[in-house]
């Protein structure tokens, strides 16, 4: 079952990535930061935003994301943070075709999410 809130807006391409996520189960989408969270069983692990469908990948994935043409999900211009990023893009073959995204997304939303404790350490450059 696939449900929209009430404050997200009628937007076809949500929509369709709506439709071709309902075959993994209880997918939310939410309005968040100009774009959209989208959440399995109350857990967060894609993003709708400029256009874009953003996975959770892990070190494995990614290579995938990355030969298939996806792209680092960068919001803002602002330095890089450290490490690889996290949320890719998926490819135009992926999203027209239902199972696959469908195969896609359940492995993002098993990947964990980082935790603080796995996030790199940022140094208080006040701090010697």
């Amino acid at each position: 079952m696939v449900s929209r809130e009430a404050n997200v807006p009628d937007d076809s391409f949500e929509r369709f990535l709506l439709d071709q996520l309902e075959g993994l189960g209880a997918v939310e989408a939410r309005r968040m930061f100009g774009g959209c969270g989208l959440y399995l069983d109350g857990a967060f692990f894609g993003l709708v935003y400029g256009g874009a469908l953003y996975l959770r990948t892990d070190a494995r994935s990614r290579e995938e994301y990355e030969a298939l043409g996806g792209r680092p999900f960068r919001p803002r211009r602002r330095p890089r943070k450290p490490g690889p990023p996290v949320y890719w893009s998926v490819p135009v073959d992926v999203l027209e075709d239902a199972p696959r995204l469908v195969r896609w997304a359940r492995a993002s939303a098993a990947i964990p999410p980082l935790t603080a404790r796995a996030r790199p350490r940022r140094r208080n450059p006040s701090k010697p």
